[in-house]
């Protein structure tokens, strides 16, 4: 029974865009230019959908913050305006300094 004579390179599994086995300068060259155009295209789609989700992310939230001002109008019914955040102490009041 004689053996069959293999090489490392016939054995593995060929991905889809693996690059060429010991292709020329030229060839090989090319092939760098056409995976980097397509990591770029793959990477500004990355890129679209999480400036997609962003812009979705923004709108709910402020929609919330909208439906949340309107109750608390509501709730007050006077009508006047809802309180905002309180203000922080100014840095004098932190360090111990006092007019």
């Amino acid at each position: 029974m004689a053996k069959k004579s293999t090489t490392r390179a016939s054995r593995r599994a060929k991905a889809p865009g693996a690059r060429p086995a010991r292709a020329g300068g030229l060839n090989d060259l090319l092939w760098r230019i056409d995976r980097l155009e397509r990591q770029v295209m793959r990477l500004s789609e990355l890129v679209r959908a999480h400036a997609e989700d962003e812009d979705r992310l923004v709108r709910i939230v402020a929609q919330d913050h909208d439906a949340l001002r309107r109750e608390l109008l509501e709730r007050d019914g006077d009508g006047g305006p809802v309180p905002g955040p309180s203000r922080l102490k100014s840095v004098r009041d932190k360090v111990g300094l006092v007019r």
